[in-house]
Formats: C-alpha cells, structure tokens, sequence
C-alpha cells in the first residue's frame, strides 16, 4: 500500500477551515432574510434574487472552475476562491440597494465556484479509500458547526449592528484561510492537456440557462418565455456540450464518469437530498420568525437540534456504512430524513416548537447518516486527474438540487400560501407573510397577523410533503443502482489517490 501523506488531517482542518466560509454565510443569510425586508427594502422577489444570484453563477461555473483547478492546480483554485469570496464580502457590506447586493452576490459565486471543488479534490487526493469516508465526516462534523454558530453569531450580529455585519465575518475566516492553505497544503493537478474552452463555454452557458429556467419557474410560471427560453437554451448548450465532450481529444469532463453507477447513483441521490433539505430551510428560518416571533439570533439557536444530530450521525453513517454497505446505509438516512419531513408537515399553528424541533432531530439523523456514505462512494469512484472536475460534478448537482429546490418548493410555498389566504384579503397581503405582517402591523388589524401564520403554516406542510418524496425517491434510487460494497475495487483507489500528492510545493 502506498506512503500516507503524513500532513492528510492536518490539511483536512484547513479544508474544514476554508469551507467555513460558505457554510456561514449561507446559514446567516437564511437568518438576515426579514432584515434584508425591513432594512435594505428588499421585495419577496429581490430576496429571492439574493439568493438565486448565488447559485445561478456558482453552479454555471463549476465544471469549468473545477478543469481550471485541474490542469493549473487545485490549491491555486481554492486560493483564487477564498481571494474572490473575502473580496466580494467586503464589497457586500457597502451595498445601498438590492440591486447592488443581488450583483455581490453573483460575485461570490464565483469565489464559492473556485473553493467548493478545490476542497473536496484535495480531499480525494490525500485520503486513501480506506480513510476517506471518515474525513468526510470530520469534514461534514466540521460544516455543521459551522452552520451551527453562524446563525448564532449572525443573529448577535443583527440584533446590534446593520445587516452588513453578516458579510463582514466572512473575512477573518477567508483570510486565515488563504494563509493556512498556502502553508500546509501541497499542490496538486491533473494531466497538463490541451484547454477545452468550447467545452468550457457550452457547460457554462447550459448550466447558467437550466438554473435561470428553473428560477423563473417560481417567479414567472412554467409557461413564461424566461421559463421556456431557459430550459431550451440549457437544451441546447448542454447536448452540445455532450456532444462536443464525446468527439474531442481531450474533454473537459470525461462522459465515461457517468458509466459508473456508484458515481451516477450518489449523484443523483445527493440531487435528492438537496432537493428536499434546501427549499425547507428557507421555508423554516421565516416560520420561526414570521409565526413564532423569534428575534434572529433565536431564530439561529432554533435550528440547533438538526445540526447537532447531524453532526453526532456522521459518525454513526460511518459505523453503518462499514457494517451495512454503502447502498444500506444512504438509503437509511434518506428515509429517515423522509420522516422527519412528514413530522414537519404535521405541524399546526398552535405546536409551537416542541414538534418542529423533534422533526429536525429527524432529519438531522438522516442528513448525518446520508453524507459521508454518498460524498465517500461518488469520490471513490473518480480517477485522480478528474479529482477537481469530478468533485465539480458533485458540486453541480448538488446546487442544481438547492436552486430546483428554491424555485419549486419556492413555488409551492407562495402558491399554498396564497390559496390558503381568504380570497377578500388584500393582494399584496396574499403575496407574502412578510407584506401580510407589514401590514397588520401599520394598520393593528391582529386577525390578518393570524390568517396569515396559519396560511403559511399550511404552506409549509405542502412543501415538506414534497420533502418525504424526494426522500423516499433518494432511498430507492441508492437501491436500485449503486454497488453493493463489494463489488468496489479495494486497491486501485488507493493507488491512485496518492500519486498526485507527490507533487509538492
């Protein structure tokens, strides 16, 4: 068996440490979102866009981020991504209008583009088979942490400072970051080949024009020209980019990945997984504060039960997974998961917290279950000059599933909250709980304050019952498709994992 990189768990805490920085970020934000309403004036629309501008950038850009970081190296990639990320945090706290934040926004989904496959890369070529697993639940142990102090620290932040203040930790965090990853890190890269720039260009422009579709779709309609127009752009880029990636002499992804059904299934179960948990966790931080009353940093500490299990089940994900299998143990967590959306949707507007937080317990212990089994078994089936490129494949994927799940789990939470509001109530109070509330409260009328906790509590029952689908969806696709464990090669993965790790700077 080949040498172990002696430094692999030292470099594994400045990954932890670099993907912080996202992590937080992206929790506070969730967090921030009524005093972005109440601050800044942004509309249900701009908020959204906030957070759609994110992932529209980042996930058009991660094939390509992740070939870049391949051929010229995959520490420079992460470097380049936490430089872009600080830098566009700075620039977030001195936005003035929506506008200009949506903008930054974008911004740092470039950064995010650069860091996320450097990280998970870098993990796969210094982790053996045999480890890697376990890394990624210190990994994911490490994350949730993360997302479990950000909201904490976020919610401080807002209830003394602006609403800027929850870009401007980011900065500490990516500063330490590009220092440390200079430092420890060792460099590595994939074959030096020919660039493909019109793979590049097509994968960009088909990814961008499916997230655009699937964005509007919640905004607009299916039916919309941006709706459509998206979705046929994407059609289009994205078969020529298959097209193009099966005649070129060397592909910027090689098609071959997807012949694997361990790579193919735990992608697919992570689009899943994110495609339940992402709408939810935007439709739960407005229910703590727009029904419950919570101030942001309670509203931040309310989540505290999911992540903490999550963090406890990484580790038990890993005991199953070596007694189980792989495929036992995704399809375990996906139905727990699955369960705990269908607690959720139980919840009515007398519970309180009591039943939502045993619901987030659940999922919790799905999530952690889930993790390490799918993010180890797609990364155990990459060749290690696809390290950057294969990890993007994940990443892509996983925010396809996140912007699929903001635009329709979006969708149905603003369509059941309208349909659940008397049809006399003014339109702009049936637009949102946020102008329902604004309302009530300039005009003391307290039964529009109720009629609207109660639509959007109904609101969210809706959309956590599409959750439990796409949690028992993810738990057949794992046995369906993926490997028993077996069947997977036990030697060549360590053999190839550590060749690129000799190169060092």
């Amino acid at each position: 068996m080949p040498e172990r990189h002696p430094r692999r768990w030292l470099i594994l805490g400045v990954l932890c440490l670099s993907m912080l920085v996202v992590v937080v970020d992206n929790m506070v934000l969730n967090v921030a979102i009524p005093s972005l309403i109440s601050d800044l004036g942004a509309s249900t629309a701009q908020i959204q866009w906030i957070i759609d501008a994110y992932i529209l950038v980042f996930a058009g850009l991660l094939l390509t981020a992740g070939s870049l970081s391949d051929r010229h190296g995959r520490r420079l990639g992460l470097v380049i991504g936490l430089v872009i990320f600080g830098g566009a945090s700075v620039l977030a706290t001195m936005c003035q209008t929506p506008g200009q934040l949506i903008a930054v926004r974008g911004l740092m989904g470039v950064g995010a583009a650069f860091l996320m496959p450097g990280t998970l890369s870098i993990l796969t070529t210094v982790f053996d088979d045999a480890e890697r697993k376990k890394a990624i639940a210190i990994w994911s142990s490490v994350l949730m942490l993360g997302a479990l102090g950000g909201p904490t620290v976020g919610g401080a932040l807002l209830e003394h400072f602006w609403w800027g203040s929850i870009f401007l930790m980011n900065v500490p965090i990516a500063a330490l970051g590009i220092v440390a990853a200079l430092a420890v890190i060792p460099e590595s890269r994939g074959p030096a080949g020919k660039p493909d720039l019109f793979g590049a260009l097509l994968s960009t422009l088909g990814m961008t024009a499916l997230v655009w579709g699937v964005i509007s779709s919640s905004k607009d309609g299916w039916a919309s020209s941006q709706t459509l127009g998206g979705f046929v752009v994407a059609a289009v880029a994205l078969a020529a980019f298959v097209l193009w990636e099966r005649r070129v002499a060397e592909p910027m992804l090689p098609l071959a990945l997807f012949r694997n059904r361990n790579f193919g299934g735990a992608s697919f179960s992570i689009v899943l997984l994110s495609f339940s948990a992402g709408g939810i966790i935007l439709a739960l931080t407005q229910y703590l504060q727009f029904v419950l009353g919570y101030e942001p940093l309670k509203a931040g500490t309310a989540l505290f039960p999911m992540i903490i299990t999550a963090m406890i089940f990484n580790g038990v994900g890993v005991m199953i997974d070596r007694k189980l299998g792989t495929k036992a143990t995704i399809a375990i967590g996906m139905l727990l998961m699955a369960a705990g959306f269908g607690v959720l949707a139980t919840v009515g507007p007398s519970d309180g917290y009591l039943k939502l937080a045993i619901a987030l317990v659940i999922v919790g212990m799905g999530s952690g279950t889930t993790g390490p089994a799918a993010y180890g078994t797609l990364l155990a089936a990459l060749p290690p000059e696809r390290a950057g490129v294969g990890s993007a494949v994940n990443d892509t994927v996983q925010q396809v599933g996140t912007a699929l799940s903001v635009a329709v789990l979006g969708s149905v939470l603003t369509t059941a909250y309208r349909n659940a509001m008397p049809s006399d109530v003014a339109a702009e109070a049936r637009n949102s709980i946020g102008d329902a509330l604004r309302i009530a409260a300039n005009t003391g009328d307290g039964g529009l304050a109720q009629l609207a906790k109660d639509a959007f509590t109904s609101a969210t029952s809706v959309a956590a019952t599409v959750g439990v689908v796409g949690g028992v969806l993810a738990a057949i696709v794992a046995v369906s498709v993926l490997r028993p464990k077996a069947a997977v090669p036990a030697v060549a993965p360590e053999a190839m994992t550590d060749e690129p790790v000799a190169s060092k700077s």
